[in-house]
């Protein structure tokens, strides 16, 4: 059993990070890896909504299956609980392998993402980021974003909360210390200097930003909210990490007729180079970010390993 603070414990470099989240969609891509549709489960008045998600690491030969459960999304931020847990069995003995808290891997993952689809999707030469958000989510997207593009030289944020932004700058400083981001009020202006925006924000986030803002050859990247959904609708090229999840988890994003555009490609074969992230310098590009559980697998089982390298964790008899 992995517990928060034992996984809080654990080093890991944010390249690690990269390569294992990125050596995951590789493997799903080339079929050895299994990622189904997540189930989802949200009473009517939408006071909670809960996850399930199950999925196999053919190169680790790992199977495992992810938990997510929310409650408190009609409340403020610090009334709303969240808890989420990876269960890893080996395929290879059949065993299980941990249990642990999942919070820190998806902190990680997630914002991986993002860094990797702008290193694939920006326009050549994007040298400005602007992220929306200061929770969970968008304070580790500046650092990843250095970490694959470190040609940035230009980092600004949008945020309502003093404490986010102030624990945003922070990250950022541990990770680059001759780093800061700028603190940006008026959204229109700093998305039309923007050549990557990674919308991060909750729910109540009174951040839309609109298509007609942004600059040509822009990327958006979305991961919570934060994007209205004109950046979907009039974008040039729309990528996903998976349609399938975009279309169960992206419904905030439909038009007046509650529907979705098509995807022009998912996010593997991009990895691949089998297909292009972008064809044109000019082309806006709307990037979906919706974590796939074999991402969580292969970050999951790295700090799995990590742990038992140093004697973190508790065993227990939970099947014996």
């Amino acid at each position: 059993m992995l517990s928060k603070t034992d996984l809080a414990g654990i080093e890991i470099s944010l390249s690690d990070v990269v390569t294992t989240v990125e050596g995951a969609y590789r493997t799903l891509h080339a079929g050895q890896s299994d990622n189904p549709r997540k189930l989802t489960v949200k009473p009517q008045d939408g006071h909670s909504v809960s996850y399930a998600m199950l999925g196999r690491d053919g190169s680790r030969n790992v199977v495992a299956i992810k938990t997510s459960y929310k409650h408190g999304l009609d409340k403020g931020r610090e009334e709303q609980h969240y808890y989420t847990t990876l269960t890893l069995y080996d395929d290879v003995s059949g065993l299980p392998v941990a249990v642990m808290d999942c919070s820190r891997v998806g902190s990680l993952r997630t914002p991986a993402v993002s860094a990797l689809l702008a290193r694939e999707c920006a326009a050549p030469g994007a040298r400005t980021a602007l992220v929306i958000g200061t929770g969970t989510q968008g304070r580790l997207a500046l650092p990843f974003l250095l970490t694959t593009l470190p040609d940035l030289d230009r980092l600004m944020l949008f945020g309502t909360h003093a404490e986010g932004i102030a624990a945003v700058r922070e990250r950022l400083r541990a990770h680059f210390p001759d780093r800061d981001a700028e603190t940006v009020t008026d959204l229109r202006t700093a998305a039309s200097d923007a050549d990557i925006i990674v919308a991060t924000a909750g729910a109540h986030t009174p951040a839309a930003l609109e298509a007609g803002w942004l600059k040509p050859g822009a990327l958006s990247v979305l991961v919570g909210h934060g994007l209205a959904p004109s950046t979907l609708h009039q974008a040039d090229r729309v990528i996903a990490t998976s349609e399938a999840q975009m279309n169960v988890t992206g419904t905030d994003m439909a038009d007046a007729d509650g529907k979705l555009p098509p995807v022009d490609t998912e996010f593997p074969p991009v990895l691949a180079g089998i297909t292009a992230g972008r064809r044109s310098p000019q082309e806006r590009i709307f990037a979906y970010n919706s974590g796939l559980v074999v991402t969580d697998i292969a970050l999951g089982h790295r700090f799995a390993q990590l742990a038992l390298a140093q004697g973190l964790g508790t065993e227990v008899p939970l099947w014996q």
